[in-house]
């Protein structure tokens, strides 16, 4: 029972998939322009790697060692239409804010990954396990980096205004709007993985 509380708490600071591995960098820079965006994607990719990972331990045995990679992506892509259909017909307005990020699920390395490298060398519940684990890994990395970015952006969090800032003549917050473009995620991305980094040594 410890080693699998090992693999499920992994996720979050010795192994997280954003901090430590490097993992699903492209969503994370691209849609934690806010906390909400960054859990919608989070919880999206969570699900995917969940299930992926459920189907993968259960059908390893089945699949030709020559036509791996390429079922598991199979896999992965049906579960990424699910849920694409699901937030286009229950969620629209993060489905449109999380934009092509949502089918770029299917080529995120942190969800092959785990199908290649835990769920089909494991059995089912372990991979259920893992893949739970790094999925809030995921999902905390991007809730934080994305709420960082909104406070010092936005002077907003889960698009309630915080008050924080100054305001203008104009009653407009005085913030750091760079948090908000491209360079702030680097910048806040940097921060969180040499924190992530002291924390673990």
């Amino acid at each position: 029972m410890s080693s699998q509380m090992q693999n499920f708490t992994k996720g979050f600071i010795k192994e997280n998939p954003v901090f430590v591995l490097l993992l699903g960098l492209c969503p994370t820079l691209g849609v934690t322009t806010s906390a909400l965006n960054g859990f919608g994607m989070g919880l999206a990719t969570m699900f995917v790697l969940v299930m992926s990972n459920i189907v993968v331990s259960l059908v390893k045995n089945f699949i030709p060692d020559k036509v791996r990679i390429p079922a598991f992506i199979v896999i992965i892509a049906s579960f990424v239409t699910i849920v694409e259909l699901l937030m286009q017909g229950y969620m629209q307005a993060l489905y449109e804010s999380l934009g092509l990020f949502i089918p770029l699920i299917v080529v995120n390395c942190l969800v092959l990954g785990r199908a290649e490298a835990f769920a089909s060398k494991n059995k089912l519940w372990p991979s259920i396990v893992d893949g739970m684990g790094m999925g809030l890994g995921f999902t905390f990395a991007l809730t934080i980096l994305g709420g960082i970015r909104e406070i010092l952006g936005s002077d907003s969090i889960f698009d309630t205004l915080l008050h924080i800032f100054p305001v203008d003549k104009d009653g407009n917050p005085i913030t750091m709007i760079a948090f908000v473009l491209a360079p702030g995620a680097f910048i806040v991305l940097a921060y969180l993985i040499a924190l992530t980094r002291k924390l673990n040594k």
